[in-house]
């Protein structure tokens, strides 16, 4: 079951927490980048910040080295530590600093609205301080690629979400997730 939680600048979520194994994580964003790359948003979502970035083609690379997954874009890349992150012989990492950067937690959530139905979908990484490392925005059936509202909402957008409840969670669809009959955001 999802954990309902009341996040201040954001609203209500539903929180499904998710394996945060450095093998599940480098599958789940592999998957995420390799496949989806066209039609998500990603960045951080923090009071005051909110970046939605939208890759500008397939990525050329997705590798781990030293718990760092990187995603490379060719004129552009981000690193995040989702594993076993031990530094070089010349600069190794203490425990503690290791800790602190691998993702600790990590979430698939959907944002509900007043009426209690989902009008945002995503994914949630973070790490040993609980501070935010990604969040990536799924396709919103009410958002075009291009996050302009759409004139009636587009359901097929939620194929990414419903993949990912079927294969990290176990879930087949929710009919809950067509309950919201327009977009809106807190």
């Amino acid at each position: 079951m999802p954990e309902r939680v009341d996040e201040p600048g954001m609203g209500v979520l539903e929180v499904f927490p998710l394996d945060t194994s450095e093998d599940f994580l480098f599958g789940l964003c592999k998957d995420i980048f390799e496949h989806y790359w066209s039609s998500i948003h990603f960045g951080i979502l923090i009071q005051g910040a909110v970046w939605e970035i939208r890759a500008p083609n397939a990525p050329t690379r997705i590798s781990l080295y030293d718990g760092y997954l990187t995603v490379d874009f060719g004129a552009w890349h981000f690193h995040v530590c989702i594993g076993q992150h031990k530094g070089s012989r010349n600069n190794p990492v203490t425990p503690e600093l290791a800790a602190w950067r691998r993702t600790s937690h990590a979430e698939l959530y959907r944002h509900l609205d007043d009426a209690d139905a989902p009008v945002g979908w995503g994914l949630r990484l973070f790490n040993g301080k609980d501070e935010q490392q990604l969040t990536v925005f799924l396709p919103n059936p009410f958002l075009s690629d291009e996050l302009k509202p759409l004139p009636e909402p587009d359901w097929t957008r939620l194929n990414l979400w419903n993949h990912l409840r079927q294969s990290c969670l176990g879930l087949e669809q929710d009919p809950k997730d067509r309950s919201a009959k327009r977009f809106s955001h807190t």
